[in-house]
């Protein structure tokens, strides 16, 4: 069986701190669209995919555990192939959204039909 003792995965310490410094990468994002920060919609966006990269760099070091020394591996290949995850989550995530946006009908004309099946309903009841 492989010895597990020779490589760290953290104390409890450092375990604790990934979790607050990802809490807190959750929290602020909530906060800005919850409160309603009056910010322009770019710049408000901006925040909060920074916020999410900042959020997968501490999982990959605090969690998964991925450093500069020799022995845990992180090389050159590691760090590109780490940035080119990092762009594809970012980028995917903004065009869903984006094509969520585009898509969903806007509210006043949800508003006009439900006004529109109700007057249809009463007129035949």
């Amino acid at each position: 069986m492989a010895d597990h003792t020779a490589h760290s995965h953290g104390t409890m310490g450092q375990l604790m701190i990934g979790f607050a410094l990802a809490a807190i990468l959750t929290i602020i994002p909530f906060y800005l669209i919850m409160a309603e920060v009056d910010l322009p919609r770019t710049t408000l966006i901006a925040w909060i995919m920074g916020l999410g990269a900042v959020q997968i760099i501490v999982h990959l070091v605090f969690f998964l555990h991925v450093n500069k020394s020799a022995e845990e591996g992180w090389t050159l290949s590691a760090t590109i192939f780490s940035v080119v995850i990092l762009v594809i989550v970012l980028a995917g995530s903004l065009w869903v959204m984006h094509n969520m946006n585009e898509n969903m009908m806007p509210m006043h004309e949800m508003d006009q039909q439900i006004e529109q099946m109700k007057s249809l309903q009463s007129q035949q009841g």
